[in-house]
């Protein structure tokens, strides 16, 4: 008997309210390459694809990596460096080369979305501020004439210390000998619908802060309410240092009347190793800060000024740069070494499959014990239709066919789903029959995804992410099926009552 049609308008209602847009937060990695032995673009290609990083920033427009990077579908923020600014700021031709050259040459191919025009210009080189405008106008221009304006937004870093009286963040506002910059920047952002670009390191202001502020507070840990810091303006809480920045920068523009520019962070992270008057540079507080960023961020919680309403979040960075300048903190900000190698395991059981860099305990997806049959048989049906779950192996007589068990045969297509979707949240749920376990469910000839091993990339190479925020991106079909997995289940058990 057909589905009742107001059953399938509560599957359609439910399923178009739950799509998500590009209001998404998403955390992305920066890439430099200071390094004495860089790996190959293929090979930093295919580390982000194992650790389904569906963002990144580079810091040039390297083509080696931009070409390697084409038909990915990875999301990238290209650069001008600092040395060409002078050069784009003062001529509307020489910027319109360079989109031509760095931009056309590889987009659509090349998944760029945003031009970071100079870093940190107001800080490091004060000299070109007076052009930094006219560039981000002149990139702009090229950009709409090749009606590009729209799918690559053009932006400039700013260092949060541009912002002054950081707290309570109500009372910040910008460095104003920066106004005349800073205005029509901002009026720029806004005409264009382009956001902030804000570098933000509480490591630098725990370490400058003599003990003023406290390291868990610098670290996103915990913390009891007595212990938060409060705005006395606002009465808001503040339990880290980097929502009390992005609230601070929030603060700052409305100051000068501009309150509809969102905020991307675009460096943000913690040293592993440090020299001796760096003691807090430890792998432990290098991975609690980036393990606690990244449930934050993708969790939504928000600021507290904007509860609900993340801002997109770049770690500082992909690899440790060995040749890098500076103290020895300043070569080990990365997340892996030049083999591909963690530096270290983050701790994000349950989080999400993004930066998912532990290589030596896989996870799986399983049937479980005592699950009612009759919703384990729905789990199963939906796995193999609506998940899209190659379910020929279960076949008689393939290789997991034995044992011919409904427990059995749900958990190898509950795994090869929850793998298919990059381990994301909910992926292992099933209307509440299914569960996470570090027990490798493979037998005989019938190998399950997770136990391929740590050289086996490939098992995230395609999963859609869940914080891709293309449309028509394989993210979008991730939302449509998990979100909607619920209500297909509904449909299920109410078209059962019309038979």
């Amino acid at each position: 008997m057909a589905v009742p049609p107001f059953v399938l308008l509560l599957l359609l209602v439910g399923c178009a309210s739950t799509v998500k847009s590009d209001q998404e937060p998403f955390i992305g990695v920066n890439i430099g390459t200071d390094l004495s032995d860089m790996p190959h673009p293929t090979q930093v290609v295919a580390l982000l694809k194992a650790q389904n990083i569906r963002h990144i920033r580079l810091y040039n427009t390297d083509r080696g990596i931009l070409a390697a990077l084409a038909n990915t579908g990875i999301q990238v923020i290209v650069s001008v460096p600092n040395e060409q600014l002078l050069g784009i700021g003062q001529s509307n031709s020489t910027a319109a080369n360079w989109v031509s050259q760095n931009i056309i040459a590889h987009y659509p191919a090349t998944n760029i979305t945003g031009i970071s025009v100079g870093s940190e210009v107001l800080t490091a080189l004060p000299n070109a501020a007076p052009i930094l405008v006219n560039a981000l106008k002149f990139i702009h221009s090229a950009l709409v004439a090749s009606n590009l304006d729209r799918q690559i937004k053009v932006s400039t870093p700013l260092s949060s210390s541009v912002i002054l009286d950081s707290f309570p963040p109500s009372q910040a506002f910008f460095n104003k000998s920066l106004n005349p910059v800073l205005v029509p920047m901002l009026n720029f952002l806004q005409s264009s619908g382009s956001y902030l670009m804000l570098n933000v390191y509480p490591y630098y202001d725990y370490m400058q802060s003599n003990g003023v502020i406290p390291l868990d507070y610098a670290l996103f840990k915990p913390l009891p309410s007595n212990k938060e810091a409060v705005d006395a303006n606002t009465l808001l809480h503040y339990s880290n240092v980097f929502d009390a920045t992005v609230d601070a920068a929030y603060f700052a523009m409305a100051f000068l009347n501009f309150t509809n520019i969102p905020v991307v962070v675009t460096e943000t992270g913690w040293p592993s190793k440090g020299d001796s008057n760096e003691p807090d540079a430890t792998v432990d507080n290098a991975n609690t800060y980036n393990s606690n960023l990244i449930r934050h961020v993708l969790n939504k919680t928000g600021t507290p000024k904007h509860p609900g309403i993340t801002v997109s979040t770049y770690i500082y960075e992909l690899y440790n740069e060995d040749t890098k300048a500076g103290p020895l903190s300043e070569k080990n900000w990365g997340l892996f070494d030049a083999s591909g190698s963690p530096i270290y395991i983050l701790h994000l059981t349950g989080s999400g499959s993004v930066l998912a860099n532990d290589t030596t305990n896989q996870t799986y997806c399983t049937a479980k014990e005592g699950a009612d049959p009759k919703m384990l048989q729905a789990a199963l049906d939906w796995a193999c239709g609506v998940g899209k779950v190659d379910c020929s192996p279960m076949l008689q007589g393939e290789s997991c066919y034995e044992p011919d068990t409904l427990s059995a045969h749900a958990t190898y297509a509950f795994d090869t789903y929850y793998h298919q979707m990059g381990k994301a949240p909910g992926t292992c749920d099933f209307n509440g029959v299914a569960a996470i376990t570090t027990t490798d469910p493979s037998h005989g000839t019938c190998t399950f995804s997770g136990s391929l091993g740590r050289n086996a990339t490939s098992v995230n190479v395609t999963a859609p992410s869940m914080n891709s925020t293309t449309s028509g991106s394989p993210a979008l079909n991730y939302y449509t099926s998990t979100s909607c997995f619920l209500l297909w289940m509904k449909v299920l058990v109410l078209s059962a009552l019309f038979l």
